[in-house]
């Protein structure tokens, strides 16, 4: 039998969760760093019994679970339950934040909130979250935490590999009730290990799951430290600052170098356009049909909707699937939190949606032959030239970026200037389609008013 390292990582398609070197009966897989900055499952001695495994708790493996199928299982005979194609099942959908917990957070402050609140409602004894390590060779890591003083030291984002392998050992070694948080692929494998361990299904109480619109190599950090004017080694990075001038889509990232230097960089100084031109992004995301963690107890993200993203402390959006997780947002103390439709939810993610589902099934439709995992997505060659192009320049782009980026280097205008024509391209494609999509859209905007 193949194993993962066969299947998935030769044929670029691993994300570096760590569940199947977390599991692995014989103990043979080692998680590493490869040389595009990303983490990778390797063979540190042969696998003898090729027992599958590896490839049964792998969320980009060709097998018939899916986020559908397992949230059915999980959710499915929930009373109250509804379901949509974008967020999966759902139970309730909020808006609000934690003043407590606001400005050290990305959004909000409800998901670190949360992982409190089980804490000290006695939900949980202990939680898993990413948090810094303070380590330059790994500036963050899964950490375990039992009180709150500790959750809130993982409070913010991490565009930054990270891997769950140590972690998902702890709970297979020491007894007791666990919440773990977690972006959608990686809580995903937790759901498929949980159904082949014992000891997973009864020690992990609680998936919190992030929204996500793809993962970051290292060497998406070391190239935005290099736009910021960093000299020297980055010890700690901060990646969600907030500026009181600047709205919440504004944010900025702040580097601690060795020194004790720290230089800052706004997302429209430089951010923004290797984000959403898909640079240093790993190859596993552009298959990833997932935006709402549908495997989680609860969900949470940014309220990108027009009337809170220009407020720069921030607030999140919770989407819930557990009735005992509604139960701990309900008698919640020191939180503003109210309902908001599902709709809304919806359409603060929609660009995501877009990126997982439109573009994904031109994707799949371009990749027509390869070894591709199964997505609830169908292939199809989009109507749309100006999508195909958008599809086709970002994923040159990211190749290029994974490719040609060097750290020891660390010339960021030297990428930009290969970049560059594939930019103008698309910034042409853009300015194209709006002028001949604008009478359409004034039509219906009319439309809605008559």
């Amino acid at each position: 039998m193949a194993t993962v390292i066969e299947i998935v990582v030769q044929n670029n398609l691993c994300i570096g969760c760590g569940l199947c070197a977390a599991l692995c009966p014989q103990h043979v897989l080692s998680m590493q760093w490869n040389r595009y900055g990303e983490l990778n499952p390797v063979e540190i001695t042969p696998c003898t019994t090729e027992c599958g495994l590896c490839l049964k708790i792998c969320p980009f493996a060709d097998h018939e679970e899916n986020e559908d199928t397992i949230g059915r299982e999980l959710y499915g005979n929930v009373p109250g339950i509804q379901h949509r194609s974008e967020t999966g099942y759902y139970l309730a959908t909020y808006v609000g934040y934690s003043e407590r917990h606001r400005q050290t957070s990305a959004s909000g402050g409800m998901a670190t909130w949360l992982l409190e609140a089980l804490l000290t409602q006695d939900v949980v004894d202990h939680v898993i979250c990413v948090a810094p390590t303070g380590d330059p060779e790994k500036l963050f890591a899964f950490r375990v935490f039992d009180t709150s003083e500790d959750v809130r030291t993982g409070a913010g984002s991490a565009y930054y590999p990270v891997e769950m392998s140590e972690v998902i050992r702890h709970v297979l070694d020491v007894p007791g009730r666990y919440a773990i948080t977690g972006l959608p692929c990686f809580l995903k494998a937790v759901r498929l290990a949980q159904r082949r361990n014992r000891k997973l299904r009864e020690r992990i109480v609680v998936t919190v799951g992030l929204t996500c619109g793809q993962l970051k190599s290292t060497h998406f950090t070391d190239y935005v430290a290099a736009l910021a004017g960093v000299q020297g080694e980055v010890t700690a990075v901060r990646y969600r600052g907030k500026s009181p001038d600047h709205p919440a889509s504004n944010y900025h990232y702040a580097f601690t170098t060795a020194g004790g230097g720290e230089r800052k960089i706004f997302w429209n100084e430089g951010i923004a356009e290797a984000w959403t031109n898909r640079w240093f992004t790993p190859n596993a995301c552009n298959y990833c049909d997932d935006v709402f963690a549908e495997c989680a107890d609860v969900t949470c993200m940014d309220a990108w909707l027009p009337e809170y993203s220009k407020d720069s402390r921030g607030t999140s959006l919770v989407l819930v699937r557990s009735p005992a997780v509604r139960e701990v947002l309900e008698r919640g103390q020191g939180i503003c939190l109210d309902p908001i439709a599902v709709e809304q939810v919806v359409q603060s993610q929609v660009g995501v949606v877009a990126i997982k589902r439109e573009q994904l099934a031109y994707r799949l439709y371009l990749d027509h032959g390869a070894k591709m995992p199964k997505k609830r997505v169908a292939a199809e060659r989009s109507k749309n030239p100006f999508l195909r192009q958008e599809v086709d320049l970002k994923e040159s782009m990211r190749a290029l970026s994974r490719k040609l980026w060097k750290a020891e280097e660390r010339d960021g205008e030297r990428l930009r200037e290969v970049m560059g024509p594939d930019l103008r391209r698309l910034a042409v494609g853009k300015r194209i389609s709006k002028i001949i999509t604008f009478p359409i859209r004034t039509l219906r905007y009319i439309q809605r008013k008559a």
